[in-house]
């Protein structure tokens, strides 16, 4: 059986838990105290983080890299696509997530009381503009990559659920990123994979 090592208010880790509910299968969550980490976890993981997936001997870090291999090892349903060249547009999508959106995610993450800092308000600045970007794509696009729920979706579903517990507000604009923000919300494997701390996040 898979074991996942969760933080119950990471988002990262909330990709994770959201992929497995996705797959319907058996597994296991281990909450993990994100200001107390047991000492297992910097001996899974040299970067001292979760979330961590641990099957048999195998031990993975990375979200995303975590998430690729669920969906590998069962691939039903599929949530990254079966064509290369789509698969790999798909990747520099994600890779694009990490570099401008979810490296600011982390910063507000640890905000921890300083929400006014200078550095805080340039990180929701930012995550801002980039969202207002991808705004138009759900005019016509039900999910990122179309009709169908994919990896793209899992990965920036925790920030959208984040945004008012971050003090994040977008404007009219973004008004079709929002409507596509509630289809992931709505979904039973999302709705499961909330932690009691990431629901009262969100009125």
């Amino acid at each position: 059986m898979m074991i996942l090592y969760s933080g119950a208010t990471c988002s990262f880790s909330q990709r994770c838990r959201v992929v497995l509910f996705e797959k319907g299968m058996d597994f296991e969550i281990r909450d993990v105290d994100l200001f107390n980490k047991p000492e297992d976890i910097s001996v899974m993981n040299p970067y001292g983080q979760v979330p961590i997936l641990v099957e048999r001997d195998l031990i993975l870090y990375e979200s995303n890299i975590i998430n690729e291999y669920i969906d590998e090892r069962f691939p039903h349903p599929q949530l990254m696509p079966s064509d290369p060249a789509q698969r790999a547009r798909a990747r520099l999508f994600l890779y694009n997530f990490e570099k401008e959106l979810f490296v600011h995610v982390s910063t507000l993450e640890t905000a921890k009381g300083r929400s006014t800092d200078k550095i805080y308000e340039k990180a929701r600045q930012a995550i801002r503009d980039r969202l207002t970007q991808l705004a138009p794509i759900f005019v016509k696009n039900k999910y990122m990559l179309g009709e169908d729920f994919s990896m793209l979706d899992v990965a920036i579903a925790p920030l959208l659920w984040r945004l008012e517990y971050f003090g994040i507000d977008l404007s009219k604009n973004t008004a079709p990123l929002m409507k596509y923000a509630e289809r992931i919300f709505s979904r039973p494997a999302f709705i499961e994979a909330l932690t009691p701390s990431e629901k009262v996040m969100r009125r």
